[in-house]
């Protein structure tokens, strides 16, 4: 009844976890790895996974080049730093057993700096789990289903192991604003000099405003990495205006 798909690249210390989490509910679980160089594959075949190789493909196509794989009449979704709680388990079978919906979403929360957060990216609904057919992800980073049909929301959570580090953070922060830059070009937005300061600020305010500050210190951490990177989105948007308008390196 119920196909997982799930995406990876050099996620062998998170796969485990991922796989065993919904062994009880899944009738297969799929696994599409873009190149891992670390142990990702054998360990994901060792649990009784079917893994393919794709090359990357990007987010949205990635994910649905799995769900194409799918043998069973429903897809759950998942990234390799995910955990399908017990009482999401629970959930998703009773979901399954009374086929209501066309598609569910999912609660995730997020762990971070050895605690889930109760109130920064919380609650944060994702659909993840649908009837195939009916769901296909869009989008080119911040990817999502978009689902024809009935949409049902499920009791339990789903963890995510986002980040490895405040390096790891920083890392994938600044590759993300470098897309999203890049992205927002494409759409013909322009750069204005106070993006750089009113929308970073606004950014980190907003995570605080919005109830965030209850987690205390994770809570500024995070809002301050959220104004870095929307500083930094718009900093990569005046080099690409910059580069196209000079029609020559900007860097020697």
């Amino acid at each position: 009844m119920l196909s997982v798909a799930i995406i990876t690249k050099n996620e062998e210390n998170n796969i485990a976890r991922c796989i065993e989490s919904v062994r009880d509910i899944a009738d297969e679980v799929i696994v599409v790895d873009s190149g891992s160089s670390d142990r990702t594959v054998e360990i994901a075949s060792s649990l009784g996974a079917k893994v393919t190789h794709q090359d990357w493909l990007g987010f949205a196509r990635q994910k649905n080049f799995a769900a194409a794989l799918a043998e069973m009449d429903y897809v759950l979704m998942l990234d390799a730093d995910e955990e399908v709680s017990a009482t999401l388990s629970r959930s998703i079978l009773e979901a399954l057993r009374e086929k209501r919906f066309d598609g569910w979403e999912l609660n995730r929360k997020t762990y971070y700096l050895g605690d889930f957060l109760n109130h920064v990216w919380h609650p944060e609904w994702r659909l993840r789990l649908y009837r195939k057919g009916k769901g296909e992800f869009q989008g080119e980073i911040h990817e999502k289903v978009v689902c024809e049909g009935k949409i049902g929301r499920l009791q339990g959570v789903l963890h995510h192991y986002s980040y490895k580090s405040l390096e790891d953070q920083m890392l994938r922060l600044v590759r993300y604003a470098e897309q999203s830059a890049k992205l927002m070009q494409k759409d013909g937005k322009r750069f204005r000099f106070v993006n750089l300061f009113f929308n970073p600020c606004w950014a980190f305010a907003k995570v605080l405003i919005r109830g965030g500050i209850r987690d205390g210190y994770r809570s500024f951490l995070i809002a301050a990495f959220e104004g870095i990177y929307t500083f930094l989105k718009y900093a990569f948007l005046l080099e690409e205006e910059l580069r196209k308008r000079q029609g020559k390196r900007l860097w020697q």
